[in-house]
């Protein structure tokens, strides 16, 4: 099982387990907050009822997202579901906009009618305390476990018992102030609920906006990767570091710069060496990395270099001008220029008839050069001959 998977099913567990327990405590709490509430005349507990229904919703909201997001990568979603939980968070945003202005409403209409608002229970007071404690702690337990596996949805659905721990030490205040005499202000502390539930709904909704838009993660955690990057073995700067959150986690693209002389499979090695070191950082489900050997940005390529194919015919005609074969042929694309390596066969044919260095002095080394516009042309006898096969094409 890799890495991203056992984090993907040890988040699912508990989100599972804590938003079972959030829709058992909501379940209670709504029941005795609408009961109480309208036996006691609270326009504030019923408010207070209306936003732990709410609260419902968001349990399951959250319960389908995180099914959702844990499936694996298919077709249709290469990167995976992780995104699933950014909508959820989208929604219930905007549930948490409307059922705050709900509750906006309902508390002015109450405000302009103060004489027909009957005088509050003290029972409500009671059931009010009775919430307020019993969402604190429903706070602390789930931000404890959503903050143990990196949920932001979890996080938020954390903050959110918060919030109705806060709106009803509101409730509570008011309605202590009705049962004082004060009957503005049991519909005002509904009122400021109803506007805690809207500021909550638009953070929530504003934040995942953000993210579906492919917001990339803060700058110490593009540090903290950078450095990763930087120490892998072979790679000597990183640059075009780019990430974008994809749920929880983010997607990281980056360009390593590498030594131009190695080979493209050296090369290849050390990039896949800082792709496995970049993705043990728990915060990372997936990276590009592309090689570079040099810096693409600050030292773009001219257009005008040759192909492979247009160097090796020049290189071969003008070899096998004095039958000279060609071992290998190694051509490098640098902002500095284009160099060409040739390798010539450790062991010529004996029918050659001649010394190989005759021959290649009548080669115009200066006049090719011209004509593949080379920055550099070397030409080397391989040590020894370790294939009969062609230079590649």
């Amino acid at each position: 099982m890799s890495l991203s998977t056992a984090r993907a099913k040890q988040k699912q567990g508990v989100a599972r387990t804590t938003t079972w327990t959030s829709i058992a405590l909501n379940c209670v709490l709504s029941t005795a907050q609408l009961t109480v509430g309208f036996i006691a005349h609270s326009q504030a507990l019923l408010a207070d009822g209306v936003h732990s229904l709410s609260d419902l919703v968001s349990d399951f909201i959250v319960l389908i997202a995180n099914h959702r997001s844990a499936a694996a990568p298919d077709h249709d979603h290469n990167y995976g579901h992780s995104r699933y939980e950014t909508v959820a968070s989208l929604f219930l945003g905007g549930l948490l906009i409307a059922v705050g202005a709900g509750m906006l409403w309902r508390a002015g209409t109450r405000v302009l009618n103060l004489d027909d608002i009957p005088p509050v229970h003290a029972s409500a007071l009671m059931v009010a305390l009775i919430v307020l404690v019993s969402k604190e702690a429903l706070f602390r337990y789930m931000l404890r476990a959503a903050e143990r596996v990196r949920s932001a949805l979890l996080v938020a659905n954390a903050w959110h018992a918060r919030s109705d721990a806060a709106s009803s030490l509101v409730v509570a205040l008011g309605i202590i102030g009705s049962l004082a005499g004060l009957k503005f202000f049991d519909p005002i502390a509904a009122a400021l609920v109803g506007f805690m539930v809207g500021k909550m709904g638009w953070s929530f909704a504003w934040d995942a906006l953000q993210d579906l838009s492919d917001r990339a993660l803060d700058q110490t955690a593009a540090a903290d990767l950078r450095a990763i990057l930087l120490g892998t073995p072979g790679v000597r700067e990183v640059h075009e570091l780019r990430t974008r959150k994809m749920g929880d986690l983010a997607i990281v693209d980056a360009h390593i710069l590498v030594d131009p002389r190695i080979s493209v499979s050296e090369g290849h090695f050390i990039a896949e060496s800082a792709r496995a070191y970049v993705m043990t950082d728990p915060r990372v489900i997936d990276a590009l990395i592309h090689v570079d050997p040099e810096s693409d940005a600050l030292n773009p390529l001219p257009g005008d270099f040759p192909l492979r194919s247009t160097a090796l015919d020049a290189v071969r005609a003008a070899f096998g001008a004095e039958s000279l074969p060609i071992e290998e042929l190694n051509l490098h694309y640098l902002s500095s220029g284009f160099d060409i390596d040739i390798v010539l066969p450790a062991h010529l044919p004996d029918q050659l008839g001649e010394d190989a260095a005759a021959r290649l002095a009548r080669i115009d080394i200066d006049a090719l050069k011209r004509k593949l516009g080379a920055h550099e042309l070397r030409v080397t006898h391989a040590l020894r001959t370790t294939r009969d096969a062609p230079v590649r094409p």
